[in-house]
């Protein structure tokens, strides 16, 4: 079955996310990274991909700086993603020229997704479908919510390639039926979506 349909990966290949720019202006860079480690931070923003809060999360660190600093996170979310990956959105302005339908997947709070439309208005509209991890309490790299791309976009695993700087979320979309490009930059992706067809 021919592809004719790209499924974006947002934060990394459309977004740039920089999650120690919540912090350091205030903290340093040194203290901000320790900061980071110290709470399992990388963890915790999985949970809250997943759909836990970070208000919760945060009242289950013992240290009670620590807390309020993760506290305030969403708050400050908007400074985490203040730059595009402008060669992507290049690339996705010349498949829309072209009729190539546009959807997403992404790893995402619930309760930041809206802070980050908030920077860039645009991923709320750009995208036929959209599926938001934290809205539906399902991450990738698990084949569920590919299937679930499918069944909003109404359309079949065969006809999309994904797309995803994370090897292991290209891996999971290829199980659930997908083709999948592993995001090594704008050029790259070029080339992968021509030798498809798609540009």
């Amino acid at each position: 079955m021919t592809v004719d349909t790209v499924v974006f990966d947002i934060g990394g290949v459309l977004v740039d996310w920089q999650p120690q720019n919540a912090w350091i202006d205030d903290l340093g860079a040194a203290e901000t990274r320790a900061f980071i480690e110290r709470v399992g931070f990388d963890k915790i923003n999985f949970a809250c991909d997943a759909g836990a809060r970070f208000g919760d999360a945060a009242k289950d660190i013992v240290d009670p700086k620590d807390a309020a600093l993760l506290a305030e996170y969403v708050d400050r979310y908007t400074r985490t993603v203040t730059d595009k990956i402008q060669g992507t959105w290049d690339i996705l302005a010349a498949l829309q020229a072209k009729g190539v339908a546009i959807h997403a997947i992404t790893n995402w709070s619930a309760e930041t997704w809206p802070e980050g439309k908030k920077v860039h208005p645009e991923l709320g509209t750009v995208f036929g479908t959209t599926i938001v991890s934290g809205e539906i309490g399902i991450v990738k790299p698990s084949t569920e919510i590919y299937r679930r791309l499918c069944v909003a976009a109404d359309v079949t695993p065969e006809r999309c390639v994904f797309i995803d700087d994370g090897l292991h979320n290209c891996v999971g979309a290829k199980a659930a039926g997908m083709d999948a490009i592993h995001f090594q930059g704008p050029e790259n992706l070029r080339a992968e979506l021509t030798k498809r067809g798609l540009l």
